[in-house]
């Protein structure tokens, strides 16, 4: 044989979605912030249970997806179903729970305040999980010739005129999701 051979895709393997993700994969650091969240804090509202119809999905499948999303640059909701469908971090993230795209931009349209404050908890994880310190410090990672222009070094009203900047573009994320969605659905329409 001149080449390597694969694994037939006829054969049955014995694996759990543990097995597919590495011990030091970032999309750990997604589950453990979720899951060590108060969702009421935030703003996210309880669903309450029917006692007919369709159970909902709970509030923290929906942060997984939108937080792996928004670090991986998916910026639609009906891209983000179909990585639910075929990126195995996704599955392990979600375990193997895929709402469609209507019930992901629908969480969103509801929560959009809920969202903001979860991206500014976000920091805060980061700070009491010891990964950063917390303090004021601005650092420019160019790597060139020394210049300590105005641009280049930073006080405390331009990192304030910056963390305005930050909201901002989170506000401009949520209305671009908003906006893909809609022209999406109008595709659709359309075909």
């Amino acid at each position: 044989m001149q080449h390597i051979s694969g694994i037939s895709r006829h054969q049955l393997q014995v694996s759990s979605l543990e097995d597919t993700i590495s011990q030091d994969n970032p999309i750990r650091f997604i589950d453990a912030f979720v899951n060590s969240i108060d969702l009421e804090k935030l703003g996210f509202t309880p669903r309450v249970l029917k006692t007919e119809g369709r159970p909902s999905f709970d509030t923290k499948v929906f942060l997984k997806i939108y937080l792996y999303g928004y670090l991986n640059g998916i910026r639609s909701s009906r891209r983000l179903e179909k990585e639910c469908h075929r990126n195995l971090e996704m599955q392990w993230l979600v375990e193997a729970i895929c709402p469609n795209y209507h019930s992901i931009a629908d969480f969103r349209k509801d929560n959009p305040k809920a969202l903001k404050q979860l991206f500014k908890l976000f920091v805060s994880f980061l700070k009491n999980a010891d990964l950063i310190t917390g303090e004021t410090i601005a650092i420019d990672g160019t790597k060139s010739r020394a210049y300590n222009g105005k641009k280049s070094n930073y006080n405390q009203r331009k990192i304030d005129k910056h963390k305005e900047y930050i909201e901002l573009k989170t506000q401009e994320y949520l209305n671009e999701l908003d906006k893909n969605d809609v022209k999406e659905d109008a595709i659709k329409i359309s075909n």
